[in-house]
C-alpha cells in the first residue's frame, strides 16, 4: 500500500497493488490514471469505481455505506469444491464442531491427494478471510496448521466449513466511513 498526504494534507490517496492489480483511492483518480496510461503507457483494464477486486464485489448501500461482499468468489470455490469431489458440500452449521479439537485428531493420515485437496482447501479459506468472511477466522486456522501433514479428520473439517459457506453465501462486511459524532458524549 502506498499512501500519501493530499496536497491540503486534509486526506491520504492511497494504491493498493497486488500482483498486477490496483485499487485506487484519490482526490483525482481520472488523472492518475491517465498519467498511468500516457506517461507510462500502461493498459490500465477496469478504470471506473471499485466495484470488483481479488475476488471481492464491493458496492454501497442506498445511504452510502461501503459494502465488501465475496459471494462471488464463494461460488467460484464452491465449484473447484464440486469438480475436486464430485459432489456439492453437505450444508453445516456451524464451520467446525462445538467442543471439537483438531489437535486431538488420531485418524489416518491423508495421501498425497488428499493432501493436496486439504492444502488447496485451507488456501481458499484463508484468501476467502482476507475478503472480510471474518466468521471463519478462526476455524480455518485453527486447520492450517496441518498444511504439511493433514489427517483424514482434519480434511473432513475442511469440507465441513465449505458446507457451512454453501449454507451462508450472504455474509459481507459493511463499512461506515464517516467519521463518528461524539457530540453527545460527556
Amino acid at each position: 500500500i502506498w499512501m500519501k498526504p493530499t496536497e491540503d494534507g486534509k486526506y491520504y490517496e492511497y494504491i493498493a497493488v497486488y500482483v498486477d492489480d490496483l485499487a485506487i483511492i484519490m482526490v483525482n483518480p481520472a488523472g492518475f490514471i491517465e498519467t498511468l496510461k500516457t506517461k507510462y503507457n500502461l493498459k490500465i483494464k477496469g478504470d471506473g469505481p471499485l466495484d470488483y477486486h481479488l475476488g471481492c464485489t464491493y458496492k454501497r448501500d442506498p445511504d452510502g455505506t461501503l459494502v465488501a461482499d465475496p459471494r462471488r468468489y464463494i461460488s467460484k470455490i464452491l465449484e473447484q469444491y464440486e469438480q475436486t469431489f464430485g459432489e456439492k458440500p453437505k450444508k453445516a452449521r456451524p464451520p467446525l464442531e462445538a467442543g471439537d479439537h483438531p489437535e486431538l485428531d488420531t485418524s489416518e493420515f491423508c495421501d498425497m491427494t488428499e493432501i493436496k485437496q486439504f492444502q488447496t482447501l485451507i488456501g481458499q479459506l484463508q484468501w476467502l478471510i482476507s475478503l472480510m468472511r471474518l466468521d471463519i477466522a478462526v476455524h480455518t486456522m485453527s486447520l492450517s496448521k496441518f498444511r504439511a501433514q493433514p489427517r483424514k479428520g482434519h480434511l473432513k473439517r475442511a469440507k465441513r466449513i465449505f458446507g457451512y459457506l454453501s449454507h451462508l453465501q450472504d455474509g459481507a462486511i459493511r463499512f461506515r466511513t464517516g467519521e463518528p459524532d461524539y457530540s453527545d458524549i460527556k
